[in-house]
């Protein structure tokens, strides 16, 4: 009786350590990244990060993690205005959100990156230590902003 006892309470306590780990993950920690947020891009002529025109702005953040910045917006700069005047990035690689933020797919943007249906330029590097802003933009005016690890760390 005392095998079945404990056998009992191992598997609770696995399902909820597991349950809680999903939601740790997924949950807890997110935050809505308000709707004012200054979304910036490095002109090329400067090299300085300058903000930029857009609206309709969806964008979760964490201090958990540099890296699980995403945001989702509309533009109304052509794609010849912005590849004229602000950084390309290579390399970009979006990096997947919640599956409860519907906004951001990352698969989509990266399929369109490598494609040239998208193109990715540099929001601020070294946004944080060794981390930097990416947006990509659709010729349709869609955006999506993320964070990744600039070379510092890719090494």
């Amino acid at each position: 009786m005392t095998g079945k006892i404990l056998a009992i309470f191992i598997v609770l306590t696995a399902i909820i350590s597991g349950v809680a780990i999903y939601w740790l993950q997924l949950y807890a920690f997110y935050e809505d990244v308000s709707a004012d947020a200054q979304l910036r891009m490095t002109n090329v002529v400067t090299g300085e990060p300058e903000l930029v025109l857009y609206d309709s702005f969806d964008g979760i953040d964490a201090d958990s993690s540099p890296l699980r910045f995403r945001g989702c917006f509309t533009t109304t700069m052509s794609l010849a205005m912005l590849t004229e005047t602000y950084e390309t990035y290579e390399g970009a690689t979006p990096l997947t959100a919640p599956g409860w933020f519907d906004c951001f797919d990352a698969d989509q943007i990266g399929a369109a990156l490598e494609t040239g249906g998208a193109i990715a330029f540099l929001g601020e590097r070294n946004i944080q230590d060794g981390v930097d802003r990416v947006v990509a933009i659709f010729p349709d005016g869609r955006g999506f902003a993320w964070h990744q690890l600039n070379e510092k760390y890719s090494e």
